[in-house]
């Protein structure tokens, strides 16, 4: 799978989205209830134009230490704040890249591509990653999730 790591320049995405502070391992826990709120407020406002969910992670400086993660979904235009709910930039700048196709449960084989291929080619992962996860579907084999992790 590392070679289909592909190497581009990201624009910041605006999303609409929850911060929680992650304990390590509990990513699984958080998601649901964070995004369960910006939905209530994207429903709320049927005027913001939206997309694909997108969760931004912000990497801790030390290994083992909780992470803060914006839960969120993709919105075309700037809103005020409402509740929990903030409008969040994702990074810009050089990332790694890679589509995962296939179940949820699955997708750690992607993200272990990408740091595979920073070690092969010397390279760093930086201070965020994110997944912007694509159309729903009942069949996990069709489920599409693009990763991208900021390099440095």
């Amino acid at each position: 799978m590392t070679d289909d790591v592909v190497i581009t320049t990201a624009r910041p995405e605006l999303i609409a989205a929850v911060r929680v502070i992650v304990p390590a391992g509990g990513v699984g826990r958080a998601w649901g209830p964070a995004l369960d709120q910006v939905w209530a407020f994207l429903r709320a406002n049927p005027g913001i134009r939206r997309g694909h969910n997108l969760f931004l992670y912000h990497h801790p400086q030390r290994r083992g230490d909780p992470l803060a993660a914006d839960f969120g979904v993709q919105v075309f235009e700037p809103f005020e704040p409402s509740g929990n709910v903030r409008a969040v930039d994702t990074p810009g700048g050089e990332v790694a890249r890679v589509v995962h196709r296939g179940s949820y449960a699955e997708m750690g084989a992607a993200h272990a591509a990408i740091h595979a291929w920073c070690a092969a080619h010397g390279r760093s992962i930086g201070s965020a990653s994110w997944e912007l996860y694509g159309d729903a579907t009942d069949d996990p084999a069709d489920l599409e999730t693009t990763i991208s992790y900021v390099l440095r």
